[in-house]
């Protein structure tokens, strides 16, 4: 009976394990996506920096096109900002892009990782010693006003085990 008891401490004792590891792997990956976030914030806020530096040099470029006398059209300043803009912008999507995919590949391994977290979950099963049948006796003999001690040394099962049957019966 002291075994039973030790194996029910030990399997408390695993899922308690399992539910610590899985509140430091959801609070690891937390912080690694509070990081990218960051990172891709930090990009945003450059890439503002560069159209405002941008719009400075435009307003420069119209002020030297008046002062020279030389007319360029509406158009050629169109084409000249968006070549401009198109430089810059480049290598800022190109990071960008090498994020997004490291956010996939991160998010492809949670998904792997939680899945083989619930199959090991799945594979946790409740003490082979107790049955379908022994359960209908647990309960027959229950609602006959057998004590559970009785009940546990007839079945030769412990007594946690028939609390246990009870309990998920929803009877005591």
């Amino acid at each position: 009976m002291i075994y039973e008891y030790i194996s029910i401490e030990y399997l408390i004792a695993a899922i308690s394990a399992l539910v610590l590891y899985l509140i430091y792997y959801v609070y690891t990956k937390d912080a690694l996506y509070s990081r990218n976030i960051r990172s891709i914030a930090k990009v945003a806020e450059e890439l503002n920096r560069e159209i405002y530096y941008l719009k400075q040099e435009l307003k420069e470029t119209k002020q030297t096109v008046k002062d020279n006398g030389t007319h360029m059209s509406d158009e050629d300043i169109y084409q000249e900002v968006e070549r401009n803009v198109y430089d810059m912008i480049q290598p800022l999507s190109i990071r960008l892009e090498q994020l997004k995919d490291s956010v996939q590949v991160i998010d492809e391994q949670i998904d792997s990782r939680v899945s083989t977290i619930e199959t090991g979950v799945r594979q946790i099963s409740i003490p082979s010693s107790i049955h379908g049948n022994d359960d209908e006796k647990i309960i027959s003999l229950f609602k006959q006003g057998v004590s559970l001690d009785t009940i546990s040394k007839e079945l030769h099962i412990s007594k946690a085990e028939v609390e246990f049957v009870l309990k998920i019966n929803k009877i005591k």
